[in-house]
């Protein structure tokens, strides 16, 4: 066969499967990998199972140096995770690829405690526990909260976007309007697992809140009293060594401490001693009480340590004392 004949083969090939000249699927060039009925030339590759039919593995994602030899060597079992079943059967697979081995710091996180909506136990993340959260994500290596995560109803029963990363949380952490699957159930009234979104505007800023609170000066870097505190800087989705998903290392969460929270400073918390969190942000500029000990991570500069900090800074409370 010529190399003419070839040639035009895999043109044709290219244009039957949705595809330009560097591989990718035009379909989705928008950042909507999730594919829908006009796969195809009008929809012609809907419903189809069979990847290879049209897109040869040799092709695809050569523009995408951060997948490609991923999807190379996993072949066209990796295809469902990012694109859907494309109008079939086929199981989204997620952790084929975001697992320990392939993807170790995507998400970044292990140990026995995770957000995996599981009854009992620590088992390994499933598909299906990925896309309760993470539905239609485009994959291009950057967060958007409002392409990357599901989204949820607010509390008037509307999809509007999302705000920030807390916004999605508190659409599940909530008295009144929590989503259908995923009721939190059995808990005290003052549980933050639903009084959080009741005492946002107290219990998530610091310093001085309507005329309440203690305010301990220095903080790191771009931490300012007065100012929101994510619930994803102190909480880590994926996996934890800490009760009440706590971070255990700096790089899972405090997001605006830069270059600090590459040193994965390790935080421990044990009865209720929360110093080797709070250290995380805090730095006493003016030294009092404990400011000058060890908190057990190699950092100092929190008011107390080896204490419960519990009486005085409670999640989920309308009124806090320092928080």
């Amino acid at each position: 066969m010529s190399r003419i004949w070839l040639l035009f083969l895999l043109l044709m090939v290219l244009l039957l499967s949705g595809c330009d000249m560097n591989g990718n699927a035009s379909t989705v060039a928008s950042g909507h990998l999730i594919l829908d009925s006009g796969h195809g030339d009008d929809g012609s590759a809907w419903g189809l199972p069979d990847c290879a039919a049209c897109h040869p593995l040799a092709l695809i994602h050569r523009r995408v140096s951060r997948i490609r030899d991923m999807v190379r060597d996993k072949g066209f079992d990796s295809c469902t995770g990012c694109h859907g079943g494309n109008g079939t059967q086929q199981p989204r697979r997620c952790v084929f690829c975001h697992n320990p081995g392939d993807l170790p710091s995507q998400p970044l996180g292990d140990g026995v405690n995770g957000h995996d909506f599981l009854k009992s136990g620590r088992e390994p993340l499933s598909d299906g526990q990925c896309l309760v959260c993470h539905v239609a994500s485009d994959m291009n290596g950057g967060f958007d909260i409002n392409r990357d995560l599901t989204r949820f109803n607010d509390a008037n029963g509307l999809a509007t976007p999302y705000d920030s990363l807390s916004d999605f949380c508190l659409r599940c952490h909530n008295r009144d309007h929590q989503q259908a699957g995923f009721e939190i159930t059995g808990t005290v009234s003052d549980d933050p697992l639903i009084a959080i979104e009741d005492a946002w505007r107290y219990s998530d800023k610091h310093g001085w809140i309507d005329g309440g609170g203690r305010t301990y000066a220095g903080l790191r870097d771009r931490y300012v009293y007065g100012s929101r505190v994510a619930c994803t800087d102190c909480h880590t989705m994926h996996g934890t060594q800490n009760n009440g998903l706590v971070i255990d290392r700096s790089d899972q969460g405090t997001r605006q401490l830069t270059a600090f929270r590459q040193r994965a400073w390790p935080v421990l918390i044990l009865e209720g001693d929360f110093s080797q969190l709070c250290v995380l942000c805090h730095d006493m500029e003016a030294v009092l009480e404990q400011g000058d000990l060890d908190t057990g991570n190699g950092l100092r500069g929190v008011h107390r340590v080896g204490e419960d900090c519990r009486p005085c800074h409670r999640h989920g409370e309308a009124v806090q004392a320092g928080m």
